[in-house]
Protein backbone atom coordinates (compact mmCIF):
# COMPACT_ATOMS: atom_id res chain seq x y z
CA UNK A 1 0.00 0.00 0.00
CA UNK A 2 1.54 3.34 -1.01
CA UNK A 3 2.13 6.10 1.54
CA UNK A 4 1.09 9.62 0.59
CA UNK A 5 2.60 12.68 2.33
CA UNK A 6 0.07 14.55 4.42
CA UNK A 7 0.51 17.80 2.48
CA UNK A 8 -0.09 16.10 -0.85
CA UNK A 9 -3.26 14.41 0.37
CA UNK A 10 -4.54 17.68 1.80
CA UNK A 11 -3.73 19.54 -1.44
CA UNK A 12 -5.60 16.99 -3.56
CA UNK A 13 -8.68 17.22 -1.33
CA UNK A 14 -8.53 21.01 -1.49
CA UNK A 15 -8.16 20.99 -5.28
CA UNK A 16 -11.26 18.86 -5.72
CA UNK A 17 -13.34 20.92 -3.27
CA UNK A 18 -12.42 24.14 -5.04
CA UNK A 19 -13.35 22.52 -8.35
CA UNK A 20 -16.83 21.76 -6.98
CA UNK A 21 -17.39 25.36 -5.90
CA UNK A 22 -16.21 25.44 -2.31
CA UNK A 23 -14.80 28.80 -1.18
CA UNK A 24 -11.11 28.84 -0.29
CA UNK A 25 -11.55 29.07 3.48
CA UNK A 26 -14.17 26.31 3.59
CA UNK A 27 -12.18 24.13 1.19
CA UNK A 28 -9.14 24.56 3.44
CA UNK A 29 -11.00 23.44 6.57
CA UNK A 30 -12.89 20.60 4.87
CA UNK A 31 -9.71 19.27 3.23
CA UNK A 32 -7.83 19.52 6.52
CA UNK A 33 -10.49 17.56 8.38
CA UNK A 34 -10.41 14.78 5.78
CA UNK A 35 -6.60 14.70 5.66
CA UNK A 36 -6.25 14.74 9.45
CA UNK A 37 -8.67 11.85 9.71
CA UNK A 38 -6.46 9.67 7.51
CA UNK A 39 -3.33 11.07 9.18
CA UNK A 40 -4.66 9.75 12.48
CA UNK A 41 -5.35 6.30 11.05
CA UNK A 42 -9.12 6.47 10.54
CA UNK A 43 -8.78 5.75 6.83
CA UNK A 44 -12.40 4.65 6.42
CA UNK A 45 -13.65 8.19 7.16
CA UNK A 46 -10.79 10.11 5.54
CA UNK A 47 -9.47 9.22 2.10
CA UNK A 48 -11.80 6.24 1.69
CA UNK A 49 -14.88 8.39 2.34
CA UNK A 50 -13.89 11.38 0.22
CA UNK A 51 -15.14 10.06 -3.17
CA UNK A 52 -18.52 9.25 -1.60
CA UNK A 53 -18.61 12.76 -0.12
CA UNK A 54 -18.12 14.26 -3.59
CA UNK A 55 -20.79 11.93 -4.96
CA UNK A 56 -23.17 13.30 -2.30
CA UNK A 57 -22.52 16.78 -3.67
CA UNK A 58 -23.28 15.57 -7.18
CA UNK A 59 -26.46 13.83 -6.03
CA UNK A 60 -27.71 16.93 -4.24
CA UNK A 61 -27.67 15.54 -0.69
CA UNK A 62 -24.82 17.86 0.29
CA UNK A 63 -25.03 21.58 -0.45
CA UNK A 64 -21.38 22.62 -0.74
CA UNK A 65 -22.34 26.30 -0.26
CA UNK A 66 -24.59 25.90 2.80
CA UNK A 67 -23.68 26.46 6.43
CA UNK A 68 -25.47 26.22 9.76
CA UNK A 69 -27.88 28.90 10.96
CA UNK A 70 -29.24 29.39 14.47
CA UNK A 71 -33.02 29.18 14.76
CA UNK A 72 -33.51 29.04 18.52
CA UNK A 73 -31.92 28.74 21.93
CA UNK A 74 -32.73 27.76 25.49
CA UNK A 75 -30.16 29.53 27.61
CA UNK A 76 -26.73 27.99 27.00
CA UNK A 77 -28.15 25.41 24.56
CA UNK A 78 -28.57 26.77 21.04
CA UNK A 79 -30.44 25.11 18.19
CA UNK A 80 -29.01 25.31 14.68
CA UNK A 81 -30.10 24.09 11.25
CA UNK A 82 -27.33 22.64 9.10
CA UNK A 83 -29.15 23.37 5.83
CA UNK A 84 -27.72 20.11 4.43
CA UNK A 85 -24.24 21.63 4.26
CA UNK A 86 -21.04 19.54 4.41
CA UNK A 87 -21.30 17.49 7.57
CA UNK A 88 -17.74 17.93 8.79
CA UNK A 89 -17.91 21.72 8.35
CA UNK A 90 -21.27 21.96 10.12
CA UNK A 91 -19.92 19.84 12.96
CA UNK A 92 -16.71 21.86 13.31
CA UNK A 93 -18.62 25.17 13.38
CA UNK A 94 -21.06 23.73 15.95
CA UNK A 95 -18.33 22.58 18.31
CA UNK A 96 -16.57 25.92 17.85
CA UNK A 97 -19.77 27.68 18.96
CA UNK A 98 -20.20 25.32 21.92
CA UNK A 99 -16.64 26.12 23.03
CA UNK A 100 -17.36 29.86 22.78
CA UNK A 101 -20.43 29.43 24.98
CA UNK A 102 -18.50 27.32 27.50
CA UNK A 103 -15.75 29.90 27.83
CA UNK A 104 -18.41 32.51 28.63
CA UNK A 105 -20.82 30.47 30.75
CA UNK A 106 -18.82 27.43 31.85
CA UNK A 107 -21.03 25.17 29.76
CA UNK A 108 -22.26 25.49 26.19
CA UNK A 109 -24.14 23.38 23.72
CA UNK A 110 -25.35 23.29 20.14
CA UNK A 111 -28.10 20.95 18.96
CA UNK A 112 -27.84 20.65 15.19
CA UNK A 113 -30.51 19.34 12.83
CA UNK A 114 -30.72 18.80 9.06
CA UNK A 115 -27.01 18.16 8.61
CA UNK A 116 -24.91 15.47 6.92
CA UNK A 117 -22.46 12.75 7.99
CA UNK A 118 -19.77 14.34 10.16
CA UNK A 119 -17.10 11.88 8.92
CA UNK A 120 -14.77 11.16 11.90
CA UNK A 121 -16.64 12.12 15.04
CA UNK A 122 -13.42 12.12 17.02
CA UNK A 123 -12.31 15.22 15.11
CA UNK A 124 -14.62 17.34 17.27
CA UNK A 125 -13.43 15.75 20.51
CA UNK A 126 -9.87 16.67 19.52
CA UNK A 127 -11.11 20.15 18.54
CA UNK A 128 -12.61 20.75 21.99
CA UNK A 129 -9.57 19.38 23.81
CA UNK A 130 -7.26 21.60 21.75
CA UNK A 131 -9.39 24.55 22.91
CA UNK A 132 -8.81 23.50 26.53
CA UNK A 133 -12.33 22.30 27.32
CA UNK A 134 -14.03 18.95 27.73
CA UNK A 135 -16.08 18.15 24.64
CA UNK A 136 -18.94 15.70 24.20
CA UNK A 137 -20.82 15.09 20.99
CA UNK A 138 -22.92 12.47 19.28
CA UNK A 139 -24.93 11.97 16.13
CA UNK A 140 -27.76 9.77 14.98
CA UNK A 141 -27.60 7.80 11.74
CA UNK A 142 -29.73 5.87 9.32
CA UNK A 143 -31.00 2.66 11.00
CA UNK A 144 -28.07 0.25 10.66
CA UNK A 145 -27.96 -1.53 14.03
CA UNK A 146 -30.33 -4.34 15.05
CA UNK A 147 -31.68 -3.88 18.58
CA UNK A 148 -30.73 -6.56 21.07
CA UNK A 149 -33.01 -9.52 20.45
CA UNK A 150 -33.85 -8.37 16.90
CA UNK A 151 -32.50 -9.27 13.46
CA UNK A 152 -33.27 -6.21 11.33
CA UNK A 153 -31.85 -2.70 11.80
CA UNK A 154 -34.11 -0.43 13.87
CA UNK A 155 -31.47 1.70 15.61
CA UNK A 156 -28.75 4.06 14.46
CA UNK A 157 -25.14 3.22 15.25
CA UNK A 158 -25.04 6.73 16.80
CA UNK A 159 -21.32 7.42 17.48
CA UNK A 160 -20.47 9.06 20.80
CA UNK A 161 -17.34 11.14 21.47
CA UNK A 162 -15.67 12.59 24.58
CA UNK A 163 -12.50 14.69 24.44
CA UNK A 164 -10.54 15.67 27.58
CA UNK A 165 -7.66 18.16 27.36
CA UNK A 166 -4.20 17.10 28.55
CA UNK A 167 -0.95 18.92 27.89
CA UNK A 168 0.95 15.68 27.33
CA UNK A 169 -1.61 14.32 24.85
CA UNK A 170 -5.38 14.63 24.91
CA UNK A 171 -7.68 11.80 25.94
CA UNK A 172 -10.31 11.23 23.24
CA UNK A 173 -12.76 8.37 22.94
CA UNK A 174 -14.73 7.98 19.71
CA UNK A 175 -17.02 4.98 19.64
CA UNK A 176 -19.95 3.68 17.68
CA UNK A 177 -22.71 1.76 19.43
CA UNK A 178 -21.57 -1.46 17.73
CA UNK A 179 -18.51 -3.44 18.77
CA UNK A 180 -16.98 -2.47 15.42
CA UNK A 181 -18.19 0.42 13.29
CA UNK A 182 -18.98 -0.24 9.63
CA UNK A 183 -15.89 1.75 8.74
CA UNK A 184 -13.75 -0.50 10.94
CA UNK A 185 -15.31 -3.60 9.38
CA UNK A 186 -14.39 -2.24 5.96
CA UNK A 187 -10.81 -1.59 7.08
CA UNK A 188 -10.38 -5.14 8.35
CA UNK A 189 -11.91 -6.56 5.16
CA UNK A 190 -9.73 -4.46 2.86
CA UNK A 191 -6.66 -5.58 4.80
CA UNK A 192 -7.87 -9.19 4.64
CA UNK A 193 -7.85 -9.51 8.43
CA UNK A 194 -10.22 -11.14 10.88
CA UNK A 195 -11.61 -9.14 13.79
CA UNK A 196 -9.84 -9.67 17.13
CA UNK A 197 -13.17 -10.62 18.77
CA UNK A 198 -16.61 -11.50 17.42
CA UNK A 199 -18.27 -8.38 16.02
CA UNK A 200 -21.59 -9.66 14.69
CA UNK A 201 -23.49 -12.53 13.13
CA UNK A 202 -23.09 -14.56 9.95
CA UNK A 203 -25.90 -15.95 7.78
CA UNK A 204 -26.27 -18.93 10.12
CA UNK A 205 -26.92 -16.62 13.06
CA UNK A 206 -23.60 -17.44 14.71
CA UNK A 207 -21.08 -15.02 16.19
CA UNK A 208 -18.24 -14.38 13.75
CA UNK A 209 -14.93 -12.53 13.45
CA UNK A 210 -15.29 -12.34 9.65
CA UNK A 211 -15.92 -8.67 8.73
CA UNK A 212 -17.26 -9.53 5.27
CA UNK A 213 -19.81 -11.94 6.73
CA UNK A 214 -21.06 -9.26 9.11
CA UNK A 215 -21.30 -6.70 6.32
CA UNK A 216 -23.40 -9.17 4.33
CA UNK A 217 -25.92 -9.73 7.11
CA UNK A 218 -25.85 -6.21 8.55
CA UNK A 219 -26.14 -7.79 11.98
CA UNK A 220 -23.44 -5.91 13.87
CA UNK A 221 -23.14 -6.61 17.59
CA UNK A 222 -24.08 -3.75 19.96
CA UNK A 223 -21.43 -2.84 22.53
CA UNK A 224 -22.33 -4.46 25.83
CA UNK A 225 -25.12 -6.41 24.11
CA UNK A 226 -28.43 -4.99 25.46
CA UNK A 227 -26.66 -2.03 27.08
CA UNK A 228 -25.33 -0.72 23.77
CA UNK A 229 -28.73 -1.27 22.21
CA UNK A 230 -30.39 0.81 24.92
CA UNK A 231 -27.73 3.52 24.73
CA UNK A 232 -28.16 3.83 20.95
CA UNK A 233 -31.89 4.29 21.49
CA UNK A 234 -31.68 7.05 24.10
CA UNK A 235 -28.93 8.93 22.25
CA UNK A 236 -31.25 9.09 19.25
CA UNK A 237 -34.09 10.32 21.42
CA UNK A 238 -32.06 13.07 23.09
CA UNK A 239 -30.46 14.37 19.90
CA UNK A 240 -33.72 14.51 17.95
CA UNK A 241 -35.64 16.11 20.83
CA UNK A 242 -33.10 18.84 21.56
CA UNK A 243 -32.39 19.68 17.92
CA UNK A 244 -36.05 19.34 16.85
CA UNK A 245 -34.62 17.24 14.04
CA UNK A 246 -35.17 13.82 12.56
CA UNK A 247 -34.76 10.59 14.51
CA UNK A 248 -33.11 7.54 12.99
CA UNK A 249 -36.37 6.00 11.80
CA UNK A 250 -37.23 9.21 9.93
CA UNK A 251 -33.78 9.32 8.34
CA UNK A 252 -34.30 5.75 7.20
CA UNK A 253 -37.53 6.69 5.43
CA UNK A 254 -35.52 8.92 3.05
CA UNK A 255 -33.61 5.98 1.60
CA UNK A 256 -30.31 7.86 1.91
CA UNK A 257 -28.51 9.10 5.01
CA UNK A 258 -28.93 12.88 5.10
CA UNK A 259 -30.76 15.42 7.23
CA UNK A 260 -29.40 13.88 10.44
CA UNK A 261 -29.28 15.31 13.99
CA UNK A 262 -26.28 15.98 16.26
CA UNK A 263 -25.33 17.47 19.64
CA UNK A 264 -22.13 19.29 20.65
CA UNK A 265 -21.39 20.08 24.29
CA UNK A 266 -18.40 21.88 25.80
CA UNK A 267 -17.50 22.15 29.50
CA UNK A 268 -14.90 24.60 30.77
CA UNK A 269 -12.46 23.39 33.43
CA UNK A 270 -12.53 25.29 36.75
CA UNK A 271 -8.78 24.74 37.19
CA UNK A 272 -6.89 23.81 34.00
CA UNK A 273 -3.52 23.20 35.70
CA UNK A 274 -5.04 21.18 38.51
CA UNK A 275 -7.17 19.30 36.04
CA UNK A 276 -4.12 18.32 34.01
CA UNK A 277 -2.44 16.94 37.14
CA UNK A 278 -5.57 14.94 37.98
CA UNK A 279 -5.82 13.45 34.48
CA UNK A 280 -2.14 12.48 34.61
CA UNK A 281 -2.61 10.86 38.02
CA UNK A 282 -5.55 8.84 36.72
CA UNK A 283 -3.57 7.70 33.67
CA UNK A 284 -0.51 6.84 35.77
CA UNK A 285 -2.69 4.60 37.92
CA UNK A 286 -4.18 3.03 34.77
CA UNK A 287 -0.75 2.28 33.32
CA UNK A 288 0.30 0.41 36.46
CA UNK A 289 -2.18 -2.38 35.69
CA UNK A 290 -0.62 -5.83 35.46
CA UNK A 291 -0.39 -6.85 31.81
CA UNK A 292 -2.56 -9.85 30.88
CA UNK A 293 0.05 -11.30 28.48
CA UNK A 294 3.39 -10.42 26.92
CA UNK A 295 1.60 -9.26 23.75
CA UNK A 296 -0.75 -6.88 25.58
CA UNK A 297 -0.40 -3.22 26.53
CA UNK A 298 -2.76 -0.88 28.35
CA UNK A 299 -3.71 2.18 26.31
CA UNK A 300 -5.78 5.20 27.18
CA UNK A 301 -8.25 6.47 24.53
CA UNK A 302 -6.37 8.56 22.02
CA UNK A 303 -2.90 7.21 22.82
CA UNK A 304 -2.69 4.99 19.77
CA UNK A 305 -4.06 7.83 17.64
CA UNK A 306 -1.10 9.97 18.66
CA UNK A 307 1.30 7.15 17.76
CA UNK A 308 -0.27 6.64 14.34
CA UNK A 309 -0.28 10.39 13.76
CA UNK A 310 3.45 10.65 14.40
CA UNK A 311 4.21 7.62 12.22
CA UNK A 312 2.05 8.80 9.32
CA UNK A 313 3.50 12.30 9.38
CA UNK A 314 7.00 10.82 9.25
CA UNK A 315 6.44 8.03 6.71
CA UNK A 316 3.35 9.21 4.82
CA UNK A 317 -0.28 8.15 5.15
CA UNK A 318 -1.15 4.59 4.01
CA UNK A 319 -3.52 5.01 1.08
CA UNK A 320 -5.68 2.37 -0.58
CA UNK A 321 -4.82 2.72 -4.28
CA UNK A 322 -8.44 2.30 -5.35
CA UNK A 323 -9.61 5.33 -3.38
CA UNK A 324 -6.49 7.43 -4.03
CA UNK A 325 -6.87 6.91 -7.80
CA UNK A 326 -10.52 7.97 -7.54
CA UNK A 327 -9.50 11.22 -5.85
CA UNK A 328 -6.81 11.93 -8.45
CA UNK A 329 -9.39 11.40 -11.20
CA UNK A 330 -11.88 13.87 -9.72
Amino acid sequence: MPRIPYDRMYNEFSRVLLKYGCTEDRADLCARLFAETSRDGVYSHGLNRFPAFIQGIKDGYIDIHAGPARFGNSGIMERWDGNLGPGNLNAWYSMERAVELAKTHGLGGVALRNTNHWMRGGSYGWQAAEAGVIGLCWTNTIPNLPPWGGKDARLGNNPFVIGIPRAEGHVVIDMAMSQFSYGKLESYRLNEKQLPVAGGYDRQGEFTKDPAAIEQTGRVLPIGYWKGSGLALVLDMVVSLLSEGDASYQIGEKGEEYGISQIFLALALPDAEGGNKQVNAILNFLKQAEIASAEDEVFYPGEQTLRRRAENLEKGIPADSEYWDQVLAL
